[in-house]
């Protein structure tokens, strides 16, 4: 007659092996990619940023046998190529792509019901969320690098056949495509933790709206604890970096460096409470 083994050494359980940060940062990486939405996403949101900013540079290429001696004279002398570079409204499309993103990210998720399953598997939501911030952060920097290259190589290419395209290596160009490039990644994160926040698709795509376009829009320059407090937005910080032309007219100035340390603090701010929603909160 067989007897089971009911011995405390039998009965113990098999603790299995914590996840590695970098085996998170590698499931991250591929649920992102997993996604169809992905790919199609970051391509039209190049296209329409690129397209943006060609079709400035174009108009210019266009009429620029049409302006005055007086007109052409100011648009060399102010750089104003460089303003063609990466134009205001196509940072305006890239904030809200790059946030929209960055919420769906977090909020997809949560809609689809894998959430759980994912908590379920690993325990550690704070490393779980700081690997999904890390991935998304990654490629949202590698698409704003792309298309901040991509334009500034496209616009500068047309003008050039007028004698008016500036090289990277004119003063102030690198600036801009280096500020127009981290714009992306910063504003992702900032709509990861909106929709970390918030854990709806359409509200999380709102709020981000709010927070980084329609708030500095009513903010204005003319008195001083508003200028403050739209210099401490993404796109206020982003259309200082960009600024090539000569300084001057502003009521309360501020420097390139406040607007680098906006940027930082922006992400490092979003990336926090991304983490701490997750583990503050229940499911």
């Amino acid at each position: 007659m067989t007897t089971l083994d009911l011995s405390p050494v039998s009965m113990t359980p098999v603790a299995e092996p914590r996840a590695r940060f970098r085996d998170l940062v590698g499931s991250e990486w591929l649920k992102l990619w997993s996604l169809r939405s992905t790919g199609w996403s970051l391509l039209l949101a190049a296209l329409a940023v690129v397209a943006f900013n060609f079709g400035t540079a174009w108009d210019h290429y266009r009429y620029w046998l049409q302006y005055d001696a007086a007109s052409r004279a100011e648009f060399v002398a102010n750089d104003m190529a460089l303003w063609d570079a990466f134009t205001y409204n196509a940072a305006l499309v890239l904030i809200l792509a790059s946030a929209s993103m960055g919420a769906v990210a977090v909020v997809g998720e949560y809609g689809s019901g894998l959430i759980r399953t994912t908590f379920t598997a690993v325990p550690a939501r704070g490393a779980l969320m700081a690997a999904k911030v890390l991935v998304v952060t990654v490629v949202q920097a590698l698409f704003g690098a792309v298309v901040a290259g991509a334009s500034f190589w496209s616009t500068q290419a047309m003008l050039s056949a007028r004698d008016i395209g500036l090289p990277l290596t004119h003063p102030g160009a690198a600036r801009i495509v280096v500020a127009s490039a981290l714009l992306a990644p910063v504003c992702a994160v900032v709509g990861m933790a909106v929709g970390a926040l918030l854990r709806r698709s359409a509200v999380s795509v709102v709020g981000s709206f709010v927070l980084l376009l329609l708030l500095p829009a009513v903010l204005t320059d003319r008195r001083h604890l508003t200028a403050v407090l739209a210099h401490a937005t993404p796109l206020h910080a982003w259309q200082r970096l960009a600024d090539a032309g000569p300084r001057g007219g502003e009521l309360f100035p501020w420097t390139a460096g406040g607007a680098w340390l906006v940027f930082a603090l922006w992400a490092l701010g979003g990336a926090v409470a991304t983490v701490l929603a997750v583990r503050g909160r229940d499911q």
